[in-house]
């Protein structure tokens, strides 16, 4: 058992949290939440002993071992990736490291000898004798090719090292895994097969992620860093999520008899349990919500920003057309090509592509920052446009000291000051936030100073291209519901699994040969075999 006893954490006068006494048990996976600067990584750093608490103390049951997420894209450079990843299991790989040592001395003693024999009876013990095919199974799973195996680290790019470091975080089933934002720069392939893994995963897991389908899939317990406090709660991001926001409502409804509040809890965790069989953890997720006391559920004293799109005007019945529409880079690299599409008034389209800069260059298309190099798009006569770029700094570098408050109102056609704060305030920036510099504000304050942009241009069409980079799980919870909500059309891509299964009806990847275009579901998108053979043939001889 890994616990956690009277655990605090401070850095000079803020308290980051106190008084912390958890157990996490075999068998269970916890997802860490919390706000932007809660102190998620901080407190996963202090359970691997990477980093040292205030006071109170984290014990680790004797012979349990652990395995942490590396964040060091360079650490292993000089290595193969199949040695990287047996070295996640670091015992096994010094005993190899060493019988191999004895093995290759042509002087080596009988001592030396008798050595090597007691190690390789230790190595096999371990497993040892499957290392090298199970790490290349891990790799392979994970997407990363067989002729990659035994090149060095420094020899592939960054993304494919990203596996390999979560390949050996996985290596040897530890019994105590921690991952600290695992599904970044994983393509969703990748990502469900890791959330496939996890959720059969036999001993203990404790993961950061802003990925809500992911934390839904793979997560028995929450563990919600709150105003100092650290609890921890039995179901899924979304149980945890739908209960606290129910009972806040009921909190706030004073009138309610006490009955009345409890029967209304009572159905909403028989049916969550009752839906829960959608996830790879239905049982142990559903005998966890059979236990659960009424009294365990807390309000959440999390806020959520205000995200609504409200259209200024509806739009016609002539949404988007794009005629054989593609375009070439000044090296000659083709990104997409022969992309023929039609929009409908309901279509709200998730848009894929073989990389992000493919995608990228396609809303700079669209939204007419680039021109195509061939074919043509018309838009509706009724169309009225905004576009959530992926990179946003342009919007904030021409002048560094422009208040935040001078900032939005620019874009509102309503200049008035205390419109202006109170859309703000909607948006989490309050009091003296709204006197902020532009050339201050973190990743995820500009992320959410161009939703507001966007929301008080009143568009019926929206581009969205990874609009949840830098946002805390608030913001995409509230982001996603604005969607949701939003009458009209939109493309997006994002790499939020959860926010693309609940808000878009169409999917649309697009390549230098042509494009897959179908009217389902992402998750039928991404299990369909008639979709991965047709994938096969479009990106056939593309090179990366």
């Amino acid at each position: 058992m890994l616990s956690v006893d009277n655990l605090r954490v401070q850095f000079g006068k803020r308290v980051l949290f106190d008084e912390v006494n958890l157990k996490f048990t075999k068998g269970n996976c916890y997802g860490v939440i919390g706000a932007n600067g809660a102190g998620k990584s901080t407190f996963m750093k202090i359970l691997s002993g990477e980093q040292d608490a205030t006071g109170g103390s984290v014990s680790l049951e004797p012979g349990n071992r652990m395995a942490v997420l590396s964040q060091d894209h360079f650490a292993y450079d000089e290595h193969t990736l199949i040695n990287t990843v047996i070295m996640g299991y670091k015992e096994m790989y010094d005993i190899m490291v060493e019988k191999n040592a004895i093995y290759m001395n042509p002087d080596a003693t009988d001592e030396e000898g008798i050595r090597a024999g007691e190690l390789e009876n230790e190595f096999g013990e371990m497993g040892g004798w499957n290392a090298e095919s199970d790490a290349a199974e891990l790799l392979s799973n994970l997407g990363v090719k067989e002729d990659l195996h035994d090149k060095l680290m420094k020899e592939i790019p960054g993304p494919e090292k990203v596996k390999v470091l979560l390949a050996q975080a996985l290596f040897g089933a530890p019994d105590y895994l921690l991952l600290d934002e695992p599904t970044n720069d994983l393509d969703a392939v990748t990502a469900t097969w890791l959330a496939d893994f996890l959720a059969d995963y036999k001993n203990t897991v404790i993961v950061i992620s802003h990925d809500r389908y992911f934390l839904d899939m793979v997560c028995t317990h929450i563990v919600d860093i709150d105003f100092s406090r650290i609890n921890t709660f039995k179901g899924n991001y979304t149980f945890w999520y739908e209960s606290s926001q129910l009972m806040a409502s009921q909190m706030a409804n004073k009138n309610k008899k006490v009955e009345q509040k409890r029967k209304e809890m009572m159905e909403f965790i028989q049916r969550f349990a009752a839906n829960a069989s959608k996830s790879r953890q239905a049982t142990s997720r559903k005998k966890a919500l059979e236990k659960l006391n009424i009294e365990d559920i807390k309000p959440s004293t999390r806020k959520y920003p205000f995200i609504s799109f409200k259209a200024e005007r509806e739009p016609g019945d002539q949404i988007l057309k794009l005629d054989n529409l593609g375009f070439v880079d000044t090296d000659g690299k083709r990104m997409f090509g022969n992309v023929n599409l039609i929009m409908n008034k309901s279509d709200k389209i998730a848009l894929l592509g073989s990389d992000q800069r493919v995608t990228d260059i396609f809303y700079q298309v669209l939204s007419g920052e680039l021109q195509p190099t061939e074919g043509t798009i018309e838009w509706g006569q009724t169309i009225t446009k905004s576009y959530l770029p992926n990179e946003n700094e342009e919007y904030f570098s021409g002048d560094q000291n422009l208040q935040l408050i001078d900032w939005l109102r620019q874009y509102s056609e309503n200049k008035d000051e205390d419109f202006v704060r109170g859309f703000l305030g909607r948006m989490l920036f309050s009091g003296e936030e709204v006197f902020k510099k532009a050339g201050v504000l973190s990743g995820g304050e500009k992320v959410r100073c161009m939703l507001s942009k966007v929301m008080l241009e009143h568009p019926n069409f929206v581009l969205l291209n990874e609009p949840t980079n830098h946002l805390d799980l608030e913001s995409i919870t509230a982001l996603n519901n604005g969607l949701k909500e939003f009458k009209g059309n939109f493309i997006m891509t994002t790499h939020d699994h959860e926010l693309i299964n609940s808000s878009t009806n169409r999917i649309i990847e697009i390549s230098p040969n042509g494009v897959i275009d179908q009217l389902m579901g992402f998750d039928e998108y991404l299990k369909s075999d008639k979709i991965n053979q047709q994938r096969e043939e479009l990106f056939k001889g593309v090179k990366a």
